[in-house]
């Protein structure tokens, strides 16, 4: 812990990180500890007084794409470019004080060795501090706020994405010291996509498919699996019901990481 403490005053003092973490529990409650040591030291200062909060800006202007060298990877980082949540500002009061709670909670957590989906911590922080919490888009907003603020991974924060997504078809997943999974065989729904970004990214995946299609509606989805589609069409079958949540998305990711010569074609209205 006493290393994490040491990394996490480097991080603090140096602005110019503007990228998101995958860190440990400890060092995630390191960052979280230093952050409220700065903010008390300029309380207890000869001259107090109430700082800002340095968010790196979220906004598609301060966005650069970057492309690696050795490989085709591309990633998406943020520059320098900041915005602030102040306790000074009416209209930035609450938002200020909601980024504490989450990191309140965030640390509780992690402390316990727990994770939690963005619904779970909504309902949470609405017991805890209803008069902040009121809605779950206040909570994402400020999940947002506590990845700019500290620039870890939400997942590094213990929470979850929520999972509304279905895979269905020929493959066989399975997890590290787990049994393997037929998604062909898994009933008119097939296989519920957990939002455990970690298990996604450890799965074992095997598949003799043509072709991985994206179906839009779930309808449509659950028809063409009730007609096991994917036997007359050697296919994988995936769907996020609507707009795709992240674990729905990083599946995708792999599927077409691990079979790069397989076409992923799309099933829109």
């Amino acid at each position: 812990m006493e290393d994490a403490c040491k990394s996490a005053l480097n991080f603090f003092s140096d602005q110019q990180l503007c990228y998101a973490d995958i860190l440990t529990p400890p060092e995630v409650i390191a960052r979280i500890q230093v952050a409220v040591l700065n903010f008390l030291r300029i309380l207890t200062s000869p001259d107090p007084a109430i700082s800002d909060l340095p968010l790196v800006a979220r906004s598609s202007s301060n966005s650069r794409l970057s492309r690696g060298l050795v490989t085709q990877t591309s990633w998406i980082f943020l520059t320098r470019s900041f915005c602030t949540r102040s306790l000074l500002r009416p209209n930035a009061a609450k938002a200020f004080i909601r980024v504490w709670k989450v990191m309140a909670m965030c640390s509780e957590i992690l402390g316990q060795g727990k994770r939690v989906t963005q619904r779970e911590l909504f309902y949470k922080l609405l017991c805890d501090s209803p008069e902040y919490f009121s809605s779950q888009s206040q909570v994402n907003r400020t999940i947002q706020d506590v990845v700019a603020l500290l620039r870890c991974s939400r997942y590094s924060l213990g929470i979850m994405a929520s999972s509304r997504g279905l895979v269905a078809g020929r493959l066989l997943l399975q997890e590290p010291n787990q049994e393997v999974v037929d998604c062909a065989a898994c009933g008119f729904s097939g296989h519920a996509i957990t939002g455990d970004l970690n298990s996604i990214d450890k799965l074992m995946m095997k598949t003799d498919a043509r072709y991985i299609i994206v179906v839009e509606k779930h309808a449509i989805y659950q028809r063409l699996v009730e007609d096991h589609v994917f036997n007359q069409i050697p296919s994988i079958l995936i769907t996020a019901k609507g707009y795709p949540d992240i674990a729905t998305r990083l599946l995708l990711h792999r599927l077409s990481r691990a079979f790069p010569d397989l076409p992923i074609l799309a099933l829109v209205d």
